[in-house]
């Protein structure tokens, strides 16, 4: 499998949130939460209702999210498609 080329994005970001930012505004409910590795942006998952983090990410082109879920390590490249592992994430820190 081919390495992500969007690893250059990566911010050392923190999140805006504690939730979803959208589904906090509106009061709506989400699955698991995702966070922009490039600006910190908290979006819900693509198991919830609104996908906010997938719509994240088709608004703004910002390719590279990690999961904010306790004891989740792991990141997705929506470009590439390509799951991202803990050491591939912490290395561009």
């Amino acid at each position: 499998m081919p390495d992500c080329s969007h690893l250059d994005q990566i911010r050392n970001v923190k999140p805006h949130t504690n939730g979803c930012e959208e589904c906090l505004k509106t009061g709506d409910t989400w699955v698991h939460l995702r966070m922009c590795l490039v600006c910190g942006h908290v979006g819900c998952c693509d198991s919830s209702r609104n996908k906010h983090a997938t719509k994240h990410f088709k608004h703004t082109g910002h390719p590279v999210m990690r999961s904010a879920e306790r004891g989740e390590n792991w990141g997705w490249c929506y470009i590439d498609e390509q799951m991202l592992q803990p050491a591939e994430l912490e290395s561009v820190r």
